[in-house]
């Protein structure tokens, strides 16, 4: 004879009491790029390259490159334009624009966040913490030509 009260796997599976979640909408367009749109109103912007990377930048605004050899409160230029937009013409590089340059202010020196390197190699009990602050420079953009 089978006892009533014993059940089986099968049983416990499916008489499980219903949970309700509240689960947040999956977004349903992907991550385009880190790339700003253009705001109506910016007027004149420009994508320029230093240190290695690409930036948009516009009149009076401020950014953080990587380190320029530049002291504080001097004039920088930065003469790598690859493209240049004044409200309705846009002038496209190939690579560089030629005759154009964006001059910028050099606000302050200054190291980034610090971020931890952690190198680990699995039962060999090999564990190597670093760290590294990376230098950059704040600018501001006073003119772009």
């Amino acid at each position: 004879m089978v006892d009533k009260t014993t059940k089986t796997k099968k049983e416990t599976a499916t008489k499980k009491p219903a949970v309700k979640k509240t689960e947040t909408p999956k977004a349903t367009k992907a991550k385009v790029s880190s790339v700003k749109p253009v705001p109506s109103d910016s007027g004149k912007f420009a994508v320029i390259k230093t240190g290695g990377k690409q930036y948009i930048v516009y009149e009076g605004k401020t950014y953080n490159f990587e380190k320029l050899t530049a002291e504080e409160g001097k004039n920088i230029e930065f003469s790598e334009v690859l493209l240049v937009s004044d409200g309705g013409s846009l002038k496209i590089g190939q690579p560089i624009v030629t005759g154009s340059k964006v001059t910028g202010k050099v606000i302050s020196q200054f190291k980034d966040k610090k971020v931890t390197v952690l190198k680990y190699k699995p039962k060999k009990r090999y564990r190597k913490t670093q760290g590294h602050r990376q230098a950059q420079t704040k600018v501001e953009i006073t003119k772009i030509v």
